[in-house]
């Protein structure tokens, strides 16, 4: 029966990998499979990100947003 394990192990200096297999493995021929995580997608700056928001929307004046405001409680009523 062919078994396998799995272990997590993290990069060392010089792009290598130390792994520790269970006890009697000494001399057996093993296969190894690195799976290298895929990276997020780089983030933002949050100045960067609240100029994009800010440019997609239409600046109003306090007193057309309050008028909005006003103007969508008096439909409640109806």
């Amino acid at each position: 029966m062919q078994s396998a394990i799995r272990i997590t192990t993290k990069v060392i200096a010089g792009n290598k990998l130390e792994i520790q297999v269970p006890p009697g493995s000494v001399g057996e021929e093993v296969e190894v499979f690195v799976i290298i995580p895929e990276k997020p997608p780089c983030r933002r700056k949050v100045l960067e990100l609240l100029t994009e928001i800010r440019s997609r929307h239409v600046s109003r004046t306090v007193e057309e947003i309050d008028r909005e405001l006003q103007e969508e409680k008096n439909s409640w009523d109806n």
